[in-house]
C-alpha cells in the first residue's frame, strides 16, 4: 500500500508540474503578444480596429492588447533624402537653366504629424518621396524666377547667392510638405546646375558684350587720361617756352646793354678803329655767299675799302 501511495504522489507531482509549465508558456505567449518594442529612430502607432489610438515615440517596451484587438504600425522617423530630378526652369533675366536638387526630410517625432503622415500616404515613404519631387519641381520654377543667372553662376564668389537660393527653396517646399503630408524638410541643396545650348550661347554673347563694354570704358578712361596728360604737357610746354622767351629777352637785353658799353668804350679808345670794325660787321651781316651787290665804292660802308682807316688823308700822305 505504501508503494502504491508513493507512486500516486509522484504522478500528481509531475502532472502539476506539467500544468504549471503549460500555464507559464501560455502566459509568456500572451505577454509577448501584449508587448511592443520601440526601436530608436522609429515610432509605433497602436491601432484599434484600424483607428490609431496611441503613438509611442520613446525607445523601449510598451504594452498593448493582443492581436487582433490592437495592432502596431511602425513609422520610420530617420532622415531620408530624395532627388528632385533634372528640371528646366527660367531665371529672372529670362534665361533657361537645368537644375537638380536633393531634399532631406523626415517625419517629425510628435503624434499629430505622425498620424497625418499615416493618413496622407498610408506609411509609405516612397509615395511621400514622389510627392516631394513634384513639390520640388514647382518650387524650383518659382524660386528660380527670383534670381538672375549671375546670382547662381559667377566668377566673383561674393556675388553668388546659392545659399539664399537653397534656403528659399527649402522654405517653399517645407511649408507645403508639412501642411499636406506631415513631414518636415530639413535641408535642400543643389546637386547639379547646367545651361541648355541656347542659354549657353546667350550667356557667352552677354559676357562678350560685358567685356566689350568694360574694354570701351577702359579705353575711354585711357583716352581721357592721355588727353589730360597731353593738355598738361602742352600747358607746361607753353609756360616753359614763355619763360624761356622772357629769359632770352632778358639775356638779349643785357647783352645789348653790355655790348653798347663795350662799343662805347671802344669808340672812346679809338673812333677810327671802331668805325672800321662796325663797317665790317655791317658788311658781314649784309653779304652772304650768294649775295651780288653793285654799289658805289665811295659809298659807306665800302668807302673804307678805298679810303682806308684814315680816309683820304692817308692817301694824300702816301702820295
Amino acid at each position: 500500500m505504501t508503494d502504491q501511495s508513493d507512486e500516486d504522489n509522484d504522478v500528481d507531482f509531475w502532472t502539476s508540474r506539467r500544468f504549471l509549465i503549460a500555464v507559464g508558456i501560455v502566459a509568456a505567449l500572451a505577454l509577448s503578444a501584449c508587448l511592443v518594442t520601440v526601436n530608436p529612430g522609429e515610432a509605433v502607432v497602436i491601432t484599434r480596429l484600424g483607428d490609431p489610438v496611441r503613438v509611442i515615440t520613446h525607445p523601449g517596451m510598451a504594452l498593448k492588447l493582443p492581436e487582433p484587438l490592437e495592432s502596431t504600425v511602425r513609422v520610420d522617423l530617420r532622415l531620408q533624402t530624395t532627388p528632385s530630378g533634372l528640371h528646366d526652369v527660367g531665371t529672372r533675366d529670362g534665361l533657361r537653366i537645368l537644375v537638380q536638387a536633393y531634399v532631406a526630410w523626415q517625419v517629425p517625432g510628435d503624434s499629430d504629424h505622425i498620424r497625418q503622415f499615416l493618413r496622407a500616404v498610408s506609411n509609405r515613404p516612397a509615395v511621400a518621396a514622389e510627392q516631394l519631387r513634384s513639390f520640388t519641381g514647382s518650387a524650383l520654377e518659382i524660386v528660380a524666377s527670383r534670381f538672375a543667372l549671375s546670382d547662381l553662376v559667377n566668377t566673383q564668389p561674393s556675388h553668388i547667392k546659392l545659399s539664399l537660393f537653397e534656403n528659399s527653396l527649402r522654405q517653399q517646399i517645407d511649408r507645403q510638405a508639412l501642411q499636406v503630408y506631415g513631414i518636415t524638410v530639413r535641408q535642400v541643396g543643389l546637386e547639379r546646375l547646367s545651361l541648355p545650348t541656347q542659354t549657353l550661347e546667350a550667356t557667352i554673347e552677354r559676357m562678350k558684350a560685358e567685356r566689350d563694354t568694360v574694354a570701351a570704358e577702359r579705353s575711354g578712361e585711357g583716352e581721357r587720361a592721355a588727353a589730360q596728360i597731353q593738355s598738361d604737357a602742352n600747358r607746361d610746354s607753353r609756360i616753359l617756352i614763355a619763360q624761356a622767351n622772357v629769359d632770352a629777352a632778358d639775356m638779349e637785353a643785357n647783352s645789348r646793354i653790355t655790348a653798347a658799353g663795350i662799343y662805347k668804350q671802344a669808340y672812346s679808345s679809338d673812333p677810327q678803329l671802331y668805325t672800321l670794325l662796325r663797317s665790317l660787321d655791317s658788311l658781314d651781316a649784309m653779304i652772304g655767299p650768294n649775295t651780288r651787290l653793285i654799289l658805289r665804292t665811295d659809298a659807306a660802308p665800302f668807302r673804307i675799302l678805298v679810303d682806308g682807316p684814315n680816309g683820304g688823308n692817308n692817301l694824300g700822305r702816301s702820295k
